[in-house]
């Protein structure tokens, strides 16, 4: 690993030491009642800081396997240099895509792979003269329809580490048919793959002849992959100064080199810190306050940090999208984060009295929309720092497979029976809506039936809000109102996440973190299905079966969970629930 002074001087063009001089002090950090517990934790952050800067892989385990597991994924911290060295290719990339006429991107991925290049689209946006870009993660039908580009001049980026993950690769079949229907006989010049070496997408983008391919480093998992070609290639496509990113991303990791400032106002170890000791004593509900404008990149940091803390009946509890609210609506299990980034126009009005709740608030400077390069290292560093402090391996993921099992199981059923039940014997009726509780919130229900969901909740949990349901504004805006209203009744912290995408992301906190949940998982059939190529199941088939799987892996677990079958999927059903949920 270079040191920092390296770094700074290496790629002057980059400006380095610019960008880290403005970003040094840009943590302030007011430990509240955890201010003694936070100092008492400097020694073990610093340590952790180090072991990254030195690949001292016993900073998170003592044990051989999992020592040789974390080696493998600590690629992320080489990855804003690796960039650095790419910048000629990328940019040479993205020219020769717009020259030849391209009028439109599609990504294709999950997880790590999808949320990045979604927060760089939100924040600096497509620059003029650059293709228009599409992010999908979504199995269902409506998401799947809404991607109506010109075959002829789309290009589909197909993203997936591992080669092999299901729903990235059932939407580059839907789109090669497409491009095939349209007439165009050299398909693969419209697909780019980025993945690892030696997976089957990486094989098979060679043998076919995809347009170009990028390789990855195999020691970055999905979730540290912003600044590598995963967010890299996507961004070049977009027209943004992928110079201006890398050299912020540098920047960060220089001011994180131990030995450089007390560990306490860091930029990145302090905010580990916090989240790490923060948890430990009991404030595990990370709130995220931040400029609407910025509101995707806290999905971003929420799938970084459930996946990478949520395990081993642990984690920390990120809370994105969650509007402020006045002091006492909050229960004494947060922390809060507050994000202050002028560009992006001002905190919401509460966000100033979050002070009145006597908890700990780290608050972030943002100077300037590139430093996002400077965030997406900040808190990669941060939730590495934090895992050693709450004792766990942030690099795996051990409790993601078990949904996709469980998804395998019920698609070979369905395709031995040829057809799909959406609820389980147990299931009742309320309302024209299906309700079917797991078997742990049947226990604690205690005869009560499953509309009774809501009285389960209690000091310390949070409420989890899951729906496999089509983007719509309307039915968007109805499960807002929903996931306020039970923070409001219950002073319960709360999550939102559209399947399957959590799946890849917070799933993992939802089955292997803190049995602390309780979980309303929202299906409805679609209102018109899609065929998916050389597949016995459609996109509605396989949205329903990713549904019911996590359902069985949240029940495998005992979680508190319904699952709520909608007669259609529409804003009135949702509200009707709600009103059912609220009424106990």
């Amino acid at each position: 690993m270079q040191t920092a002074p390296d770094l700074s001087t290496r790629w002057p063009a980059l400006d380095v030491a610019g960008r880290r001089a403005r970003i040094q002090d840009s943590l302030r950090l007011d430990g509240g009642p955890l201010a003694d517990a936070f100092r008492a934790s400097t020694a073990a952050a610093e340590r952790a800081a180090g072991g990254l800067w030195q690949r001292d892989v016993s900073v998170w385990s003592s044990d051989a396997a999992v020592q040789g597991k974390i080696a493998n994924r600590l690629g992320w911290m080489a990855s804003p240099m690796l960039m650095a060295d790419s910048l000629e290719r990328l940019t040479a990339f993205a020219a020769s895509v717009r020259q030849s006429g391209i009028t439109d991107v599609v990504l294709l991925g999950m997880g790590g792979s999808s949320l990045a290049p979604e927060v760089l689209r939100a924040v600096l946006g497509v620059a003029p003269g650059s293709p228009r870009f599409h992010m999908l993660d979504s199995t269902d039908p409506a998401a799947v329809r809404a991607v109506d580009t010109p075959p002829s001049t789309t290009l589909y980026l197909l993203a997936s580490k591992s080669g092999g993950t299901i729903e990235p690769n059932v939407l580059a079949a839907h789109f090669r048919r497409r491009l095939e229907q349209a007439g165009i006989a050299r398909w693969a010049d419209h697909f780019v793959a980025i993945t690892d070496d030696g997976t089957d997408l990486a094989r098979r983008a060679r043998a076919e002849s995809f347009r170009d391919v990028f390789i990855n480093p195999s020691d970055i998992g999905g979730r540290y992959s912003a600044l590598s070609f995963f967010g890299m290639v996507p961004a070049a496509l977009m027209g943004i100064d992928i110079g201006a990113l890398v050299g912020w991303g540098l920047a960060m990791l220089a001011a994180t080199e131990p030995g450089f400032g007390d560990a306490m106002s860091n930029p990145a170890t302090a905010l580990g810190i916090a989240m790490g000791a923060g948890a430990a004593a009991g404030r595990d509900k990370l709130t995220l306050v931040v400029p609407p404008a910025l509101e995707p990149f806290g999905l971003w940091v929420e799938q970084l940090i459930a996946e990478s803390t949520g395990k081993n009946g642990t984690g920390i509890v990120p809370i994105a999208g969650e509007p402020a609210a006045e002091p006492d609506v909050y229960g004494r299990d947060r922390l809060f984060v507050r994000l202050r980034a002028p560009f992006a126009g001002a905190l919401p009005p509460a966000a100033g009295t979050l002070g009145a709740t006597r908890a700990p608030i780290v608050d972030l400077d943002w100077p300037e929309p590139a430093a996002l390069g400077a965030e997406f290292v900040r808190w990669e560093f941060a939730t590495a720092v934090a895992g050693a402090l709450i004792h766990i391996n942030p690099f795996d993921e051990p409790n993601v497979q078990q949904a996709k099992d469980a998804t395998k199981a019920i698609l070979a059923q369905y395709q031995s029976k040829g057809s799909l039940a959406p609820t389980g014997p147990g299931a009742k009726a309320v309302g024209g809506i299906a309700l079917t509780a797991s078997s742990a919130a049947e226990r604690y229900l205690e005869g009560k039936g499953p509309e009774a969901l809501l009285t389960l909740l209690r000091d310390g949990d949070y409420f989890v809000l899951l729906a496999y349901l089509g983007f719509d504004p309307a039915i968007a805006g109805a499960l807002q109102k929903l996931r306020r209203a039970v923070r409001d009744r219950a002073h319960v912290a709360t999550m939102f996440g559209y399947g399957p995408r959590y799946l890849h992301s917070t799933g993992q906190l939802h089955k292997g973190g803190p049995n602390t949940g309780v979980f309303l998982l929202i299906t409805a059939p679609p209102r018109e299905d899609v065929a998916i190529p050389d597949q016995p199941f459609s996109f509605g088939t396989l949205e329903l079966a990713q549904a019911l799987g996590d359902f069985q892996s949240l029940n495998a677990t005992a979680r508190r969970a319904v699952h709520a079958h909608l007669p259609a999927p529409d804003a009135a059903a949702i509200a009707r629930l709600a009103d059912v949920l609220l009424a106990r």
